[in-house]
């Protein structure tokens, strides 16, 4: 959602970012990109620096534009003693990452060796500029804006400590706004990774977080216009139904996969109608008819700085009979990485085949016209700086998401390019540092810095990675970027639920669907659709062709059978062979179940560091309750598994009394071993019998 700085500053209007505004700015302001050369001249004429950071989408940005930076007395203070930097925060990611937390219009003033002075949020009418400016030149000390950057402690390693977890917790509880909805408690707007974390809990069964995604996914039904579809950035005033009228394909793309996932798992149709009506908006809107590929946002004003309320509350015929407004057609690879892999939710999800078409299109063109050498992706055409580890992540995600629901390895092998490009430009400086925004600087007073969110999106993308290529390698990349957020003083920035998921995505080995059988059958095709239908956000779900002469890794051994079958494992268990697609849901259902927690310590033990394959506790013993009724525990000194059933009787036993006593690593004891009536044991691995009853 960020734009490239497009035109130079003529002597009498000025371009920025693609679009020239509607009122030319005072022929006596000159306005340049951001370079050295800005802070060069402010060293050789004695000046400060002036940035103004803002958006193409973004109206307040136009006010200031239209009336402080025309206002004589802040004209003439410019013109004397500032350098004057106008730079679209949507081109530039490294920028925007630096001065995300004031919002747009950002105002930065640096002195001329690029140390900050003073940093302003937001609009900034004349006479509050005018002053602080002449207050600079007066005493250029900086101000009470500009902190000392604290030292950064990394953690120890990358798992997060179990008070730490607690705390990070409490808060995501806390940051849920209970009166109005949602979360966040000013602008109300679709925050994607608090709803996802709220809809995978409710999916394990707890009624309050299905309830609070529900209630959030409903109320923000408000921010979608009701005319041409699509939704609106957010909501002023603490209630949903004052929105802010520009329409950002980060939003979209948000909006349409949390929607999509929520389809999948309720069946709710208002969810898929909110679905639908994104994919509209971006379909008739924020596409290049020829190329297919995704722009980045459309303004919220008609006119520059123009109230617009009434605008939006026309009809279609009578929008277009004003005008329609400006859309920022800039192409850039991190937005579009965004929607394909949206879209691939939202074909998984509706079975709209159009979906699908759009994505692969749009993957297509950004390979040809935004690739760089090694799997990497630049930002625009031309990129003043860069490369940014945004757009080569979105699009490594973007390849994933096309491979788990195409099954392609073109895709899969494209996203392990991504993930090794990232590994080889954007690691951090120091072990524990995180994975920067970009690997230069953006001057020489600031050097690269990471960004949490593009870590957490990292983690998540890495740990699904390895599981769908069965390379090792991509865990310690998900591990390293783990490390930057499990320090306290990163884990703990609000809001919480993304590091929350990257954690849970990490410890968490994914459901994991595979479909037995070749492509060219009709009964494979059809479970596999299933499994789309119900697609969940830590799934990975593929087709293994027994005839395939060079298959992916996997530790699970699947039996020979005379008919297309499905298998669903966690890292607990594995599903007896389904065979009927509407069986599908309901066995997802229950996975998700079973997922929450699922490794417990015995009583009075202490709690397990882990979960997933990787689970520890004190005595290094394991108990696992089971959807049978009863327990599976494990111990490591001796290496094996016990089964309890709640009828009383235990034993090492045989399969006809259910019970089973095996000597196996840890992942194999969890694997399957209750209730099959044929087991072939190996040192490695289980062979899954088609007669066996699964664990759920």
């Amino acid at each position: 959602m960020r734009l490239r700085l497009a035109g130079f500053i003529s002597l009498m209007t000025f371009a920025v970012s693609g679009w020239a505004s509607t009122s030319p700015a005072p022929a006596t302001l000159h306005w340049q990109a951001w370079s050295d050369g800005a802070f060069a001249q402010a060293r050789a004429e004695h000046k400060f620096v002036l940035l103004d950071l803002e958006a193409v989408w973004c109206h307040w940005c136009h006010v200031m534009d239209d009336v402080t930076y025309r206002d004589p007395a802040v004209v003439r203070l410019l013109n004397q003693r500032y350098v004057l930097v106008k730079v679209d925060q949507d081109s530039r990611p490294d920028i925007s990452n630096r001065y995300q937390d004031y919002g747009w219009p950002a105002t930065v003033v640096f002195a001329a060796d690029g140390s900050e002075i003073v940093k302003r949020q937001g609009y900034l009418p004349p006479k509050l500029m005018s002053s602080m400016l002449q207050a600079i030149i007066d005493d250029p000390s900086p101000g009470p804006s500009v902190e000392k950057e604290a030292a950064f402690r990394p953690a120890s390693d990358s798992v997060i400590k179990p008070a730490l977890l607690a705390r990070i917790e409490a808060q995501y509880e806390k940051q849920y706004d209970k009166p109005v909805g949602g979360w966040g408690s000013v602008h109300k707007y679709l925050d994607e990774e608090s709803v996802e974390y709220a809809m995978r809990q409710g999916a394990r069964g707890n009624v309050e977080s299905a309830k609070r995604a529900a209630d959030t996914l409903h109320d923000a039904t408000n921010l979608l216009d009701p005319v041409w579809g699509g939704m609106y950035q957010y909501s002023v005033g603490r209630h949903w139904t004052e929105p802010h009228f520009e329409k950002l394909i980060s939003i979209q793309a948000d909006a349409l996969r949390e929607y999509s996932l929520a389809f999948a798992q309720t069946q709710n149709p208002e969810d898929l109608s909110a679905a639908q009506s994104v994919h509209r908006y971006v379909t008739n809107f924020l596409t290049a008819p020829s190329a297919g590929v995704f722009f980045v946002s459309q303004d919220a004003d008609l006119h520059d700085g123009q109230e617009n309320e009434a605008y939006f509350k026309l009809s279609d015929e009578g929008r277009r009979a004003q005008g329609i407004p400006r859309v920022d057609k800039h192409v850039y690879a991190r937005e579009n990485g965004w929607m394909i892999a949206a879209l691939c939710d939202y074909y998984a999800a509706s079975g709209d085949t159009v979906a699908l078409v759009q994505a692969q299109r749009a993957a297509g063109w950004i390979v040809v016209h935004r690739s760089l050498p090694g799997g990497g992706f630049r930002h625009d055409d031309v990129d003043p700086a860069g490369p940014y580890l945004g757009d080569t992540l979105a699009m490594g995600q973007a390849f994933l998401a096309l491979y788990n629901v195409t099954g392609d390895r073109g895709d899969l092998k494209a996203a392990a390019a991504a993930a090794e490009y990232i590994s080889a430009h954007f690691a951090p400086a120091s072990v524990g540092g995180g994975f920067v925004t970009a690997p230069t600087a953006t001057d020489a007073a600031y050097r690269p810095h990471p960004d949490r969110d593009e870590n957490v999106a990292l983690v998540r993308f890495a740990t699904a990675l390895a599981v769908a290529s069965g390379e090792e390698r991509f865990h310690a990349t998900a591990a390293e970027a783990m490390r930057y957020l499990a320090a306290e003083s990163v884990a703990l920035r609000p809001l919480s639920a993304g590091v929350l998921l990257a954690n849970e995505d990490r410890t968490e080995a994914p459901i994991h669907v595979t479909v037995v059988g070749a492509w060219s059958n009709p009964d494979v095709v059809a479970l596999h659709s299933a499994a789309l239908r119900a697609i969940t956000s830590h799934e990975l779900i593929e087709i293994r062709d027994p005839a395939d002469s060079a298959p992916l890794p996997t530790s699970v051994t699947y039996p020979p059978l005379k008919r297309a079958a499905l298998f669903l494992c966690t890292a607990q268990a594995c599903s007896s062979p389904i065979f009927r697609g509407e069986e599908v849901r309901g066995k997802i259902q229950r996975a998700q179940m079973q997922a929450q927690r699922s490794a417990m310590c015995p009583a009075g033990r202490a709690p397990c560091a882990g979960g997933g394959h990787f689970v520890t506790c004190v005595r290094r013993r394991v108990v696992l309750p089971l959807v049978a009724g009863g327990y599976l525990w494990w111990e490591s000194e001796s290496e094996q598994c016990f089964v309890r059933l709640n009828s009383g009787r235990c034993g090492r036993c045989r399969w006809g009394n259910g019970y089973v006593l095996v000597r196996l690593k840890l992942q194999a004891c969890l694997w399957r071993v209750l209730l099959a009536e044929e087991l072939h044991v190996s040192t490695t691995r289980l062979s899954i019998a088609e007669a066996g009853h699964g664990l759920f």
